[in-house]
């Protein structure tokens, strides 16, 4: 790495790389999704990409996915530590991984890491120098396991689908054919996997190619130089928040609702110590790993605690490792929010992210009360369809459903969107209709879900979706027992609600497990809305100076 302590940074230069750094992230991603096959790609957005340096510090991230902020760079590290220097790492390599205990998530997040190597004068010999990685993360429709969508209530990771270890996909150029081969016997929809995964080749290729035309235009001792500036502006605003913020130690937990397994609720617990600049995050005190699915791995631990951070920063600061530099994660293993194989994670990306955002946020506000939100729905909702289409070819669909943000210290919580750790968007109708033999009949924001205060918590989604083929279906939600908690006196939000309506006849069913639909069976899905955020009937002024009761809650 360069050292930024004896040379002066020029701020122009730094804002002018931080965005061009920025853009290449965002033209990634612009590829991946115009090039993929899946609408849970293409449509939905449900992936990420990044920059990193030669050492594998992540530099710039597109605004893409939440989870994936602090759990990209442990794959990134991953593929070094597998591969080692760039001694064995070479000009043409790709490597990919999803196993969630080597800097993976969950098993349909596929990542695929590219170095990025600077041809340099070197006559019969040439000389290569590794300028850093591009790499993206793209969630998978189908990657095999017990159920359509790879999203089960398994009670070990070998339930859940295929196990990818960090290997090359790529060798100085060359397909590993076999890999690939491998990869597509193991899944439902074999064209579908290879689209995407050609898509995130794409990807990388332009983030490569790119990243190549800065250290053209800049050189390459400017260019790794400015680097190391933003990752220490990064590190040094991250700084200067923390030591904004009063010292002291801020408790708080909160419960996912069960594993799926048994009916206990599993509590998550943190402990957020602010001292001068620096601070602490300590979740002694959760759970032990569980039976279900609801595990977390370390990356995704990690990636909400980077996140929330984040979101007290403000827009202007780049999305680098630099955040992380002045905090210090301590997860315990064997817990639920830093698992130890073979345990299930399929919900731990998607479920308990969610949670451990809740938790964190519950200790931050009292540091910040007039910062910090209200719980937004603590859920993905997530759903998998899958089964065999009316031509005989298999599908398997995946969604995650929006929900209500909570209330704000400051306004109402919005209506029907993807908070906290997804920042997904919706299958459009159109899209879903085309794509798979489902129909959705009803499709609405579900009035008044959102809990009552000073400011309303934002309302959930009703989403109703009829099968044409017989079909398995598989939900993994949260906030069906315990309800999304109120600030300063707000009232929590509705809790989630999940139905089957046979021949008009309506079942209520759990919010995690498999169910089983005959054509013409609906899947009912009611998300959770937001926690209010203050006493409804507390007095404030009007613009003119008089005082009036708050009747919108």
């Amino acid at each position: 790495m360069n050292d930024t302590s004896t040379r002066l940074v020029d701020p122009v230069r730094l804002e002018v790389l931080k965005h061009m750094f920025a853009a290449i992230a965002e033209e990634m991603g612009v590829i991946l999704r115009k090039t993929s096959y899946s609408p849970n790609i293409k449509e939905r957005q449900d992936f990420s990409c990044a920059l990193f340096n030669p050492e594998g510090a992540m530099i710039s991230q597109a605004a893409h996915i939440p989870v994936h902020l602090g759990s990209m760079p442990l794959s990134v590290a991953a593929a070094i530590s597998q591969f080692g220097t760039s001694d064995s790492i070479n000009p043409g390599d790709a490597i990919i991984l999803n196993d969630p205990f080597q800097g993976g998530t969950h098993l349909p997040d596929i990542t695929l890491v590219t170095p990025i190597f600077e041809e340099l004068d070197g006559s019969s010999n040439p000389v290569r120098r590794l300028v850093g990685f591009a790499a993206s993360r793209a969630h998978h429709a189908d990657v095999g396991g017990m159920v359509a969508g790879s999203m089960p209530i398994a009670r070990e990771i070998f339930q859940e689908g295929l196990i990818i270890p960090p290997i090359k996909l790529f060798s100085q150029g060359k397909i590993n054919q076999a890999v690939m081969d491998l990869i597509l016997a193991n899944v439902r929809t074999p064209d579908e996997r290879a689209g995407d995964i050609w898509a995130q080749v794409a990807a990388n290729h332009r983030g490569a190619v790119r990243v190549l035309e800065l250290i053209n235009r800049y050189r390459w001792a400017e260019v790794g130089y400015y680097m190391d500036a933003l990752l220490a502006y990064t590190e040094k605003m991250t700084r200067n928040l923390l030591e904004s913020m009063p010292d002291g130690s801020f408790e708080f937990t909160d419960f996912l609702d069960n594993d799926g397994i048994t009916e206990n609720p599993v509590p998550i617990s943190v402990c957020i110590n602010i001292e001068n600049d620096k601070a602490t995050v300590d979740f002694t005190g959760s759970a032990s790993q569980q039976q279900g699915s609801v595990n977390a791995v370390y990356a995704i631990t990690l990636s909400a605690v980077y996140y929330v951070f984040r979101c007290l920063l403000g827009l202007d600061v780049p999305n680098n490792s630099g955040i992380m530099a002045p905090i210090e994660v301590i997860a315990p293993e064997g817990t639920v929010v830093n698992a130890l194989p073979p345990a299930p994670v399929a919900g731990g990306n998607v479920e308990t992210s969610q949670r451990i955002v809740d938790v964190l946020f519950g200790a931050l506000a009292q540091a910040l009360p007039d910062k910090v939100p209200a719980a937004s729905q603590g859920t993905m909702n997530n759903v998998t369809i899958g089964g065999i289409r009316q031509d005989g070819t298999p599908f398997a669909y995946y969604e995650t459903i929006g929900g209500g943000m909570g209330a704000r210290p400051w306004g109402d919580g919005p209506s029907s969107i993807h908070s906290h750790m997804t920042n997904t968007l919706n299958t459009p109708i159109e899209a879903l209709e085309y794509s798979y033999p489902l129909r959705v009949v009803r499709y609405e924001i579900r009035r008044g879900s959102g809990g009552k205060g000073k400011y309303r918590g934002g309302d959930g989604i009703r989403r109703d979706v009829q099968v044409q083929v017989d079909a398995q279906v598989n939900l993994i939600t949260e906030r069906r027992r315990l309800s999304p908690y109120g600030l300063a006196g707000g009232a929590a939000g509705s809790k989630g609600e999940d139905y089957v309506i046979q021949n008009g006849d309506k079942e209520k069913i759990t919010g995690k497990g498999t169910t089983y639909l005959n054509k013409g069976d609906i899947l009912s899905v009611y998300t959770p809305g937001g926690g209010g955020y203050g006493d409804p009937d507390a007095e404030f002024l009007t613009v003119d100076g008089s005082s009036t009761i708050n009747e919108a809650g």
